[in-house]
């Protein structure tokens, strides 16, 4: 499943991605699915809307022409995506989980996750505009791989880490590299208004076969700068579970943004930082486009 978040008739509306660019709206009452309160009661595996969510994707080639008659499936062309979770309540980042960036970085590859956030307020969906912040002067992209939290985690073994996940999404750690560097702490560099792009949508675990054998991209006004792989993780998506969730609770629609490898800006020589007019595309294998403008 292809779990999407839309702006429809002037409300926000989560849905999912069917064959045929077509979307299947969760909200509408033609679906006939559960009332929610929003994109995180989706993304709960454990309730009763994500259930039966997904049980109406499983059979809606079967019911399509009904589920279009009643105004349930519109083209996607008709609907502006958001981020697949527009607001979730935590971003965890990893910093330094490429064994090809430590080396670019020439940094020893770290012992345990380097952890720090963003503020979720900073999340915005594709096509939406990176506003670059005054005062700032290198700001920075990062191609990242997001891993979606499905159900309550707290203390969680890496055995059964995986069991937690939802699914995975493009994400773009935007970084003001000269606010980061001069406040000798990460969070305003990184946590900017627009700085964490995400999406175009989440393809659940069932849709991606081998998540830690992905090519990862970054593209810049066509060229690519970032070309990886997350084989290149130093700690995986099951030890980051198990390591975050021994003390932070983790709840569903939390994001993991879990690291860029090499290629960033401020490591070329000479550096390169995204200006107003650029073209800013992420793209891991599976997880469609994530392009945005810089403003």
């Amino acid at each position: 499943m292809k779990i999407v978040s839309f702006e429809r008739d002037g409300a926000l509306h989560t849905g999912a991605l069917l064959d045929g660019d077509l979307v299947l709206d969760f909200d509408h009452a033609g679906a006939g699915l559960p009332d929610a309160d929003g994109p995180l009661d989706w993304a709960d595996m454990d309730g009763a809307c994500h259930q039966a969510a997904r049980r109406l994707v499983d059979g809606a080639a079967e019911q399509l022409g009904d589920l279009q008659g009643s105004g349930a499936v519109l083209p996607l062309g008709g609907v502006t995506l958001t981020a697949p979770i527009p607001r979730p309540s935590k971003v965890i980042c990893i910093g330094l989980n490429y064994r090809d960036h430590a080396e670019e970085s020439g940094l020893e590859v770290p012992s345990s996750p380097l952890v720090f956030s963003k503020f979720s307020s900073c999340i915005v969906g594709p096509m939406e505009d990176v506003v670059l912040p005054k005062g700032a002067k290198e700001v920075d992209y990062e191609a990242e791989f997001g891993v979606v939290i499905g159900r309550a985690a707290h203390h969680v073994s890496k055995g059964d880490a995986m069991d937690y996940v939802l699914g995975y999404c493009n994400v773009n750690d935007i970084s003001a590299r000269d606010f980061q560097f001069a406040d000798g702490q990460w969070q305003r560099g990184k946590s900017c208004d627009t700085f964490c792009p995400s999406g175009p949508f989440i393809a659940t675990t069932d849709e991606i076969g081998d998540p830690e054998n992905l090519r990862i991209q970054f593209r810049l006004n066509g060229e690519t700068l970032q070309d990886s792989s997350t084989n290149q993780l130093i700690f995986g998506i099951a030890e980051l579970i198990a390591h975050l969730s021994g003390f932070i609770a983790l709840e569903p629609g939390d994001l993991i943004s879990t690291g860029t490898p090499p290629g960033v800006g401020f490591a070329r020589k000479p550096p390169i930082y995204i200006q107003s007019g650029d073209k800013m595309e992420v793209e891991v294998e599976g997880l469609g486009v994530l392009e945005n403008p810089v403003k």
